[in-house]
């Protein structure tokens, strides 16, 4: 009985042995197979190192500047308020608000009966003063009557047709006229209305030219020159710009504000769709420089004390530490560090590092999930940056 618990004991502690053998020999197997890797590469299950999946682009030349984006309103070039030059009645009225309208075209008519009137009594008026004119002209001539009497009547004349020709004026304000070409934006009076002496009756906007008056700070003034392009965007068309140009700018700033007006004109081809009252934001470049080296601002890393790329040499990911210029529009200008035509990562390079290697799949989106084993699909890493 002894001999046979005995033999029962050592069994028991040769299958544990056996087994604490066992998991040493599978420990050691795994530190090996991560020995087996890159130093400080990361591994998939089988222990394979994992390569990043990114995407580049090349560093090209090109021209950028720095922007400065201000709001203001689509106006008229001008706008012209038209006043009555009479009092009395309106007869009539010819236009209503939006009517196209040329310089000369009559838009109300007002009542002339009592000028009329006027006008019957100057012209007997000047009729008899300027006959009596001509007689004494006879007898000056004839000696028979003295300069005096001669020039008393050739003035009576002369007031005779001064007064024919103000009642001749005021019968032509009794049609009152667009004095520019443009567009009717107000109409304040109907026909039966009595107004008086400069009353305003109308206004009418020159619309051949649409202009946007900005303030723009003294600081970037300075750079802008009459004639400059400008890009200007309007809530009303989003994602449509429209081409401008500065027609002039102002020559004195506001001592409160500091912005000196700038007025943008709008090519011609806008009058087709945008309308004065629209929201308009213009674009102006400032401080423009061309021929210089450019990536998009996805492609930096690091912070704005140390910044740097990524550039993908021979399959492996190498870390360049860059000079910066301008930013505008998603693109960034270097100063230095980089070549015309490197590859650098635009995408997946926020987990990179220097001599990693790395998979350029570049036009395909599902592939940029994240890193990708070697012999195993992609498995999923996070990105950032843009794409230019």
């Amino acid at each position: 009985m002894k001999a046979m618990r005995r033999s029962v004991g050592l069994l028991v502690l040769a299958v544990v042995v056996g087994l604490s053998g066992c998991s040493k020999g599978e420990a050691n197997q795994a530190a090996e197979g991560a020995s087996a890797g890159a130093p400080g590469a990361a591994t998939n299950r089988r222990g394979q190192p994992r390569v990043a999946a990114v995407r580049t682009v090349p560093v090209r030349v090109g021209s950028i500047a720095r922007s400065v984006t201000v709001s203001g309103v689509v106006e008229p070039l001008r706008t012209v308020a038209v006043n009555s030059q009479l009092s009395g009645q309106v007869l009539a009225v010819n236009v209503e608000e939006g009517s196209v309208v040329r310089a000369g075209d009559t838009l109300a008519e007002m009542d002339g009966r009592e000028l009329q009137a006027q006008l019957a009594a100057a012209e007997a008026a000047y009729q008899v003063a300027d006959a009596a004119f001509q007689r004494a002209q006879q007898l000056r001539e004839r000696q028979i009557i003295t300069l005096p009497e001669y020039e008393q009547q050739r003035t009576a004349m002369a007031a005779a047709k001064a007064t024919l020709d103000q009642i001749r004026t005021r019968i032509g304000y009794t049609h009152v006229i667009a004095p520019v070409a443009g567009v009717v934006t107000e109409k304040r009076v109907e026909a039966g209305d009595a107004v008086g002496t400069q009353t305003r009756l109308f206004s009418v906007a020159e619309v051949a030219t649409l202009v946007v008056r900005v303030g723009v700070s003294e600081l970037d003034v300075v750079e802008l020159e009459e004639g400059d392009r400008v890009q200007v965007d309007l809530d009303a068309f989003p994602g449509r710009r429209v081409a401008a140009h500065i027609r002039r700018i102002f020559p004195v700033a506001n001592p409160t504000t500091r912005l000196l007006p700038v007025e943008v004109a709008l090519e011609p081809e806008a009058r087709a769709f945008v309308r004065p009252g629209f929201l308009a934001r213009a674009t102006f470049a400032l401080n423009e420089r061309t021929g210089v080296l450019l990536v998009p601002q996805g492609a930096l890393v690091g912070g704005s004390s140390s910044q740097a790329v990524f550039v993908v040499d021979r399959g492996r990911a190498v870390r360049r530490t860059v000079e910066t210029g301008l930013m505008s529009e998603g693109s960034v200008e270097i100063v230095s560090g980089l070549a015309e035509g490197q590859a650098v990562v635009t995408l997946g390079n926020n987990l990179l590092r220097d001599g990693a290697e790395v998979r350029v799949v570049n036009g395909d989106t599902a592939a940029l999930g994240g890193a990708m084993p070697a012999a195993e699909g992609a498995s999923g890493a996070s990105s950032s940056g843009g794409i230019s």
